[in-house]
């Protein structure tokens, strides 16, 4: 379970980090992605595209 939470938690730090070339790919426009704006900074949870993200990898993964 604690696995699991820093590998979520991973995935939400790197697609943050990345959230300018996913947008323009339409990623972090999904239902489920947020955005919102505290203390003067925008915060960005993209949830939705984390998971739907780990699924394409997790396919690819498969494959390989």
């Amino acid at each position: 379970m604690l696995r699991w939470l820093i590998v979520i938690f991973l995935a939400l730090v790197f697609i943050n980090g990345l959230s300018p070339l996913l947008q323009r790919l339409g990623l972090g426009r999904l239902p489920g992605d947020f955005k919102f704006k505290l203390f003067g900074r925008d915060w960005f949870i993209p949830l939705a595209s984390t998971v739907l993200l780990s699924f394409v990898v997790s396919l690819i993964a498969k494959w390989v």
